[in-house]
């Protein structure tokens, strides 16, 4: 980006954040949904769940339930985008000298620090339900940066929604499929307990190499090619959604 698209970025992010922290029900709302999943897992689940492994059942699951926190994230995205577009925001802006793609990149900048939060918290009430980690500094770098390409991933898939959408509801509702992936997926049960139909379909799908590569950082140990797969999903679905809204947008704004 330019530095013009740069700044006007910054002044936009800005504006976005302080309506967030005028209403924080927004993280809140996005960090209750995996939260009661974490209790409902644990502590009623859990004894009955055999993952084969000698891990609590907190640290198996954790990273299943970091992908849940940025699905439930990124429907707000959508829906601050749609009444954007519905409140004639956009067009004022275009009315000013601004860059015109520093609009949605504010969105999912303002969607990237939201989500952090989110997750934040949701990391918090985990360390306090016995979730415990091995993972080096570099291993916390590593899982970061995952989680920070995944919340880019699924916030331009969000401003696809935000721009297409004809009502609110539809705006949000494209976020559904994706809060319930990570459990047909390695997230909570081995795949080799699944119907075969089924556990392909969990090997084989994104979630899987993601969750996969952020359990074995967080228990220290080697990840080997899982890691690659991840970030060839994540790195591919950014790029094709990108390019989806920004066509999306331009057509909307010409």
């Amino acid at each position: 980006m330019t530095t013009h698209v740069v700044s006007d970025t910054g002044v936009l992010t800005g504006r976005s954040l302080r309506h967030i922290l005028r209403s924080p029900d927004t993280i809140i709302t996005t960090a209750v949904t995996p939260i009661a999943l974490m209790l409902l897992f644990v502590y009623v689940f859990g004894g009955a769940i055999d993952t084969g492994s000698q891990e609590s059942y907190i640290d198996y699951m954790l990273p299943g339930i970091l992908l849940i926190t940025i699905a439930s994230g990124i429907a707000y995205t959508a829906y601050r985008l749609f009444l954007d577009m519905q409140g004639g925001i956009f067009e004022r802006f275009q009315s000013m000298p601004i860059a015109r793609s520093s609009v949605l990149w504010a969105h999912v900048f303002t969607s990237l620090v939201a989500i952090l939060v989110s997750i934040a918290v949701v990391i918090g009430v985990a360390l306090l339900m016995g979730f415990r980690t091995g993972a080096s500094f570099f291993g916390w770098l590593a899982v970061i940066g995952i989680l920070i390409l995944f919340t880019l991933a699924l916030t331009w898939i969000a401003v696809i929604a935000g721009l297409s959408a004809k009502t609110v509801d539809g705006a949000s509702a494209f976020s559904y499929p994706l809060i319930f992936l990570p459990f047909i997926s390695s997230a909570f049960v081995p795949t080799e307990s699944m119907p075969g139909p089924v556990a392909w379909f969990a090997e084989n799908q994104p979630v899987t190499a993601i969750v996969d590569t952020m359990r074995s950082l967080f228990s220290g140990q080697p990840v080997g090619t899982d890691i690659w797969v991840a970030l060839a999903w994540l790195v591919g679905i950014l790029v094709v959604a990108y390019g989806f809204a920004i066509a999306i947008y331009r057509r909307k704004i010409s």
